[in-house]
């Protein structure tokens, strides 16, 4: 079976040099796109694609469409899925005559009696209306958008919702009411939630492509079954597009139309039974705040962030913390402060270590709009609990994030707030804490400038260099090649130099290896480590020196 299995794969490869060994030769993207494998057959009609764009008219007539044709007629579907791929890049560039030909084999397509088929004329049906004059959208798109939006297979359905979009963009806006909000309108209420899902999907695309009036007369009510749909997936769907939908309402009536129509069905899905429609909306709602002003925020938005802000659903409320900055602009943060510390803290001490990790990526964010003294007060003490982790990446990220906060506050604050804590984790039991503080020093020495690291951080890494574990003295092998260039050249000789010096003949090979490493520089890192190792290196070592010099 096995054998079986493979002389199979490689069908298609037999097929193709068949078709070459043969003197009545076909070419060989016709015949690799009428192959069973979805992703060859996709494979040759892009190639064809591309190749159609390097004939001139008279050749596409002479040898391109001829094929085209011959795909739109084979006798196995998956040539005439094909064929629905070529239509669109061939049309433009041919004679009326052969114009007219194209037009009825993809009509024959458009009504084939494989499913496959349908749903492949209904992919490219928005991309073949754009390369048609607007007399045969009018007459021959039109007709055949209404048939696959009413197919009786769903997947055919949903598929001309897409195409919709491209329909209405290119006609006229009078022509919108009678030619496609019939059928739109029909999509809308389909009795398959996968066809609702697109339209919700697609509901911003639609807005833009139908016009304000429309919108206001159509699309709204529409908006607001969608929104309260018995599905959840098209409640979500929905709810990721509340923001856009209300962004590109028109000016003149928009808030009216949010605070009438959408702002109730909003209400209903803070309190959703489904999580994912209540993230979803978590993940737009407070762009709404910039829309509707400071006013209407506070007295109807802030309640619905604060009920949010207390979902059992991690990802709510995460949602909600990471778009923070809307709200900011608006009413400032401050509003919400109450809410907001029990929200970071649950977050912040929650059981899946990703949530974790969400919140601290968000801390900067936070800590620059609610400022330094209420970060001191409420925030500093969970940022430093983060270093002490169970998890390696939390604790990865949480120095990563001071590293971000010293940035935003300053060296001072760091010098008075941060570094005393970070460096009294140099006497932890745990090993691993230990070596945390080393990956912060790495991460803090920079921002915190030459002064304090000299004065504040280099005694604590040389004593570190006695610790009883080994990895706890390589990693200080490797932070006093990290710190280094930040070093005055007094420092590196008199303090740095003779430690590596004693590391580099520890009893342990990796401290020996990164001590050494530290003292002469590997060539491709001389560059980021040439004040260390200028200072450091012995003047009777020629020989090292030479290879560094070379470099």
């Amino acid at each position: 079976m096995a054998g079986a299995d493979g002389d199979d794969s490689l069908y298609p490869i037999a097929v193709l040099i068949d078709e070459l060994r043969n003197e009545d030769v076909q070419p060989p993207l016709e015949s690799l796109a009428t192959v069973e494998e979805t992703v060859v057959r996709d494979k040759a009609v892009e190639s064809l694609r591309k190749i159609s764009q390097e004939h001139s008219p008279v050749d596409l007539e002479v040898h391109f469409e001829p094929l085209v044709k011959r795909l739109a007629s084979g006798d196995w579907f998956t040539s005439r899925t094909s064929a629905c791929g070529l239509f669109s890049v061939c049309y433009p560039r041919v004679s009326s005559t052969v114009k007219a030909e194209i037009r009825q084999h993809f009509r024959t397509l458009c009504s084939d009696d494989t499913p496959m088929v349908r749903r492949a004329a209904a992919s490219k049906l928005g991309e073949f209306a754009k390369v048609l004059e607007l007399e045969y959208v009018k007459s021959d798109i039109i007709s055949l958008f209404t048939a696959l939006a009413s197919d009786e297979q769903d997947s055919v359905r949903l598929l001309a919702v897409e195409a919709c979009v491209s329909i209405a963009t290119l006609l006229p806006q009078e022509d919108l009411e009678t030619l496609v909000m019939p059928t739109l309108r029909q999509a809308a209420e389909d009795k398959s939630w996968r066809v609702r899902y697109m339209v919700a999907d697609k509901f911003s695309e639609l807005q833009k492509a139908v016009g304000p009036e429309i919108t206001k007369n159509d699309l709204v009510p529409a908006f607001q079954n969608l929104l309260k749909d018995c599905e959840a997936e098209v409640r979500a769907a929905a709810a990721n597009k509340v923001k856009e939908f209300c962004e590109n309402l028109p000016e003149d009536n928009r808030e009216q139309i949010i605070m009438t129509h959408i702002l109730p069905c909003v209400k209903e899905l803070v309190s959703d039974t489904n999580q994912h429609v209540k993230s979803a909306l978590a993940s737009v709602i407070m762009g709404l705040s910039t829309i509707l002003g400071k006013d209407n925020t506070i007295e109807h938005l802030l309640p619905l962030f604060l009920a949010q802000l207390k979902d059992e659903c991690p990802e709510v409320r995460l949602n909600i913390i990471s778009n923070l900055d809307c709200v900011n602009e608006v009413i400032g943060i401050r509003q919400l402060s109450q809410s907001l510390l029990p929200a970071i803290v649950e977050l912040a001490e929650d059981a899946k270590w990703r949530v974790r990790l969400a919140i601290i990526e968000y801390m900067p964010l936070l800590a620059g709009q609610l400022g330094v003294e209420f970060f001191d007060e409420k925030l500093n003490t969970l940022c430093m609990a983060w270093l002490i982790d169970h998890v390696y990446a939390i604790r990865e990220a949480a120095t990563c994030n001071l590293m971000k906060l010293v940035e935003k506050f300053g060296a001072e604050w760091a010098q008075n707030t941060i570094v005393p804590k970070v460096l009294g984790m140099a006497n932890d039991p745990n090993y691993l804490h230990r070596m945390t503080t080393l990956f912060c020093i790495n991460a803090l020495s920079k921002a915190c400038g030459q002064e304090i690291t000299t004065k504040q951080m280099l005694p604590v890494v040389l004593k570190m260099s006695n610790d009883q574990v080994a990895n706890v003295r390589f990693n200080v092998a490797k932070s006093l090649q990290k710190i280094g260039p930040i070093l005055d050249s007094n420092a590196l000789q008199t303090e740095v130099k003779p430690v590596l010096e004693k590391l580099a003949s520890d009893t342990d090979m990796d401290v020996k290896y990164f001590a050494q490493e530290a003292i002469s520089v590997p060539p491709s890192h001389s560059s980021l480590f040439t004040p260390l190792a200028a200072v450091i290196l012995e003047p009777q070592s020629p020989q090292r020196t030479t290879s560094l010099l070379a470099t």
